[in-house]
């Protein structure tokens, strides 16, 4: 076995140049040193997965904790690529492109948006703000496209083309899409910790981008939002009492300033300076809906259809405790695998890399003492 791993090595040293060894000796090097280091991150969350208590909601102390259920809420939001409704979504796209003298997947565009969500594992519901969440999701959603005849390929959809678009990107070329869901009824883990409400009311409003416009709605009550995104994130909001569903909506390309109404080019000057307030905006005598016009992202909310399950229920949107990321304690994990299965994952991962991590290294150190002829 010695023999044959120095004859292979010996070979690989003679068919590669020294500067081509040299990178890839020091790549391996750095490489294993990762994987020894994110093995043994993953077997801490493996531990303190082990060592934290499942709870129910109803009984749940403050805390780190264990929470097992389903997924439910007031409110949801259109995920672009299968416009089916969810609480949370993720679009990512990548592009293949060429680099110097090598090709790769290069990501191009990339979507998250999500509003919060509740816990319901039969003793009680929880509301959870997805908000710095490590997500373990299930891709609902993967596919290719390649507009070359000679290689082929489905046809992209509208929804996929509007979303490319949304976010500049050709779809002539190579395309590589994928979208992950958290819809309603969905089993989840969640290791997060519960603390004292901070102010935060299950919202109509989604948060786009890691920034967040939000609008009380009492329970019980139906209610329609209208946010408007620019590039910074500002958003606006509006209610009135109709429906309930949230949907993200693609818009064109920003209107020339030439070919603004009034109200449109009000809304870009009051967008420009931060005013995101609807009663400053009806002061000026400016609808959202002008702002949607001159370009950019809209969020609609709108009621469950009148069959849906949720139609009946009532949420605590001002609930005292929720399950969010900790201000000392960072572990924040969502997953779609029940503990049991995420355990396991962690487990035979967390091996892998440990073991692997320092082989990779010495393999990498073993070449690189052969490049420099210090064996």
């Amino acid at each position: 076995m010695t023999d044959f791993a120095v004859n292979h090595f010996a070979a690989v040293l003679s068919a590669s140049t020294p500067t081509n060894l040299l990178l890839m000796a020091t790549a391996g090097v750095l490489g294993g040193m990762y994987l020894f280091y994110r093995g043994f991150r993953l077997l801490q969350r493996k531990r303190l997965i082990l060592n934290t208590p499942a709870s129910k909601i109803r009984s749940a102390s403050m805390g780190l904790v264990e929470i097992s259920g389903s997924a439910t809420g007031p409110y949801v939001i259109n995920s672009p690529l299968k416009q089916t409704t969810c609480y949370y979504y993720r679009t990512v796209a990548w592009q293949y492109k060429q680099r110097g003298k090598d090709s790769d997947w290069v990501k191009v565009a990339e979507e998250t948006l999500h509003v919060p969500f509740y816990m319901d594992d039969g003793s009680g519901r929880l509301l959870v703000d997805p908000s710095g969440a490590e997500m373990d999701l299930q891709c609902g959603f993967h596919e290719e496209y390649n507009r070359s005849i000679l290689l082929g390929g489905p046809d992209m959809p509208g929804s996929v083309y509007s979303f490319l678009s949304r976010h500049g990107v050709e779809s002539g070329r190579r395309i590589k899409v994928e979208e992950s869901c958290i819809s309603p009824k969905d089993s989840l883990f969640v290791l997060g910790t519960l603390s004292q409400n901070p102010g935060l009311d299950a919202s109509v409003m989604p948060t786009w981008a890691g920034h967040t416009a939000k609008k009380s709605v009492t329970a019980g009550v139906s209610a329609k939002a209208t946010a408007v995104g620019d590039t910074t994130g500002s958003a606006i909001g509006q209610i009135n009492h109709q429906q309930q569903v949230l949907h993200l909506s693609g818009q064109p390309a920003a209107v020339p300033a030439t070919e603004m109404t009034q109200q449109q080019k009000i809304a870009a000057a009051l967008m420009k300076a931060g005013i995101t307030n609807p009663a400053a905006w009806a002061v000026a005598g400016v609808s959202p809906q002008a702002a949607v016009q001159s370009g950019g992202l809209s969020a609609v909310a709108t009621a469950p259809q009148k069959d849906s399950p949720e139609t009946n229920e009532t949420f605590d949107l001002h609930p005292p405790v929720v399950l969010m990321k900790g201000t000392h304690e960072a572990t924040f994990f969502i997953s779609w695998r029940s503990q049991r299965d995420l355990v396991m994952a962690l487990g035979w991962k967390s091996t892998l890399m440990i073991w692997g991590g320092p082989a990779l290294t010495l393999v990498a150190v073993y070449i690189l003492l052969a490049h420099f002829n210090w064996l």
